[in-house]
């Protein structure tokens, strides 16, 4: 899948993007900006008169999503709104990783949701290949233009054309911490990787492990290695990696997992070691950093704004017991990689269309902006109606950054590499962080699974 990084995109513009990135985070956490009422640009009523809909009584429709817990639950607060606006009646189809799989056995069986949340562009543009995707119509196009960046809208088309609706985005170059384990130990908020190494050991010598790493789902490990490649071989590098144009087994390669395993390699700063990643899920990464006060199982943990969400499930509030600091800078720049999810229809009609169209709007997203855990690429959902100073804050700066981002590798690449639980990229680094002293081997491994997925080679 191409890019939606375009080569005039330097890495100044990137360096820019992080930086703003660290001074709003800084803003927040300082206690400023709590209260700020403005909002980004928007402008549209509280009660949502944005976006005309049209009468669907008597329509029912099927949205399937992998989304469960709360980002399933706020979702729905969304599709509830859509109903009253319609009388449309909506219902949430539970879906499995990979998605696109799970779509293929509804197809197969004759049964396709009418509108699927896919989370990765190589997904689009597969149920595009597959002929299951059908593009949207003008008025949805219209909607798109009017909320969103051209980055934002060209990593939805295939072809040319508009599939993809991004309805959510994240802003995955953010490690979280436990502010009373960096009080109690003097820590400091790191600025470079050296920086984030003498953290950590600062934060082990008080007596917590620095961090836990989720290893039991394979995404958290592509991400990691997104932010440490992206900020030490700079973006044309990230660019060619993510089209496969330059191989696994290249040096930059190389380098950034010998850098990544000087924390994945240290057992001591890894809650429960290699072995004990590996069977640490995502949301028992968030809970050991945030649970047990000041001697919780590990001080920080890395990932995306979307940790607020299972942050919320514990006792810390955000903002003083969880605070938050932009991924460290590993080489020239600070790393910006973002990540989404878009509504694609795959059973053409005007119900299906008008939910697209009010996914696209600003209406939609403000509704779960203000439920928290949530973050929307549309540059009209007023600032104020995220929850807290954190969010408003980071949603400000991926606005702000206009198309100076990369999506996440791992994303753009066909499902069979960078999507599928125990395969490719997911499974090749998860036997990365069981044994960080094999660079050479895993990245033969990578670079297998690669060419493989991609239709052979470079």
């Amino acid at each position: 899948m191409r890019s939606t990084s375009s080569k005039n995109r330097t890495h100044r513009a990137a360096k820019s993007a992080a930086a703003l990135l660290a001074a709003a985070l800084a803003l927040a956490l300082t206690g400023c900006g709590g209260n700020d009422k403005k909002d980004n640009g928007g402008g549209g009523k509280e009660t949502g008169a944005t976006v005309t809909l049209p009468k669907l009584n008597g329509v029912s429709l099927e949205v399937a999503a992998v989304w469960t817990g709360a980002e399933q639950k706020n979702f729905k607060a969304v599709l509830s709104e859509f109903e009253k606006r319609t009388g449309a009646k909506v219902t949430f189809v539970p879906a499995q990783d990979p998605i696109i799989n799970f779509l293929g056995s509804k197809i197969a069986g004759g049964k396709p949701p009418d509108v699927a949340m896919l989370p990765q562009p190589g997904a689009i543009k597969q149920a595009v290949d597959k002929g299951w995707a059908k593009p949207v119509n003008a008025d949805v196009q219209s909607e798109l233009a009017k909320n969103y960046s051209q980055g934002w809208q060209d990593i939805g088309k295939v072809g040319g054309k508009q599939y993809g609706v991004y309805y959510k985005a994240a802003n995955k170059s953010l490690i979280w911490y436990n502010a009373k384990v960096f009080a109690n130990a003097g820590a400091k908020e790191p600025k470079t990787w050296k920086d984030l190494l003498s953290t950590a050991q600062t934060v082990y010598d008080s007596g917590v492990t620095p961090f836990s790493v989720a290893g039991a789902d394979g995404w958290p490990g592509t991400d990691w290695f997104e932010n440490v490649y992206l900020s030490q071989a700079g973006p044309e590098k990230y660019d060619q990696l993510a089209q496969h144009k330059i191989k696994w087994t290249d040096p930059s390669v190389k380098q950034a997992l010998t850098t990544l395993a000087q924390i994945w390699g240290k057992k001591d700063y890894v809650a429960g070691g290699g072995s004990g990643a590996l069977q640490t899920s995502f949301t028992d990464s968030v809970s050991n950093t945030f649970t047990g006060g000041d001697q919780p199982k590990s001080a920080m943990v890395y990932e995306g704004d979307f940790v607020q969400v299972n942050i919320a499930q514990t006792k810390a509030k955000i903002g003083t017991d969880a605070k938050v600091f932009p991924f460290p800078t590993v080489g020239a720049t600070a790393p910006v990689v973002t990540g989404g999810d878009a509504a694609v229809i795959f059973k053409d009609s005007k119900g299906a269309q008008a939910l697209a169209k009010f996914l696209a709007s600003q209406d939609a997203a403000t509704i779960q902006a203000k439920l928290g855990g949530y973050l929307s690429p549309n540059k009209n959902v007023p600032n104020s109606a995220y929850p807290n100073a954190v969010q408003q804050t980071i949603a400000k700066a991926l606005i702000d950054s206009g198309d100076n981002f990369r999506f996440d590798m791992s994303d753009q690449a066909p499902q069979a590499f960078g999507g599928t639980p125990g395969k490719g990229e997911w499974k090749d680094l998860q036997d990365f962080l069981k044994n960080p002293t094999d660079v050479a081997g895993t990245q033969a491994k990578l670079e297998k699974d690669a060419a493989a997925a991609y239709g052979g080679g470079s």
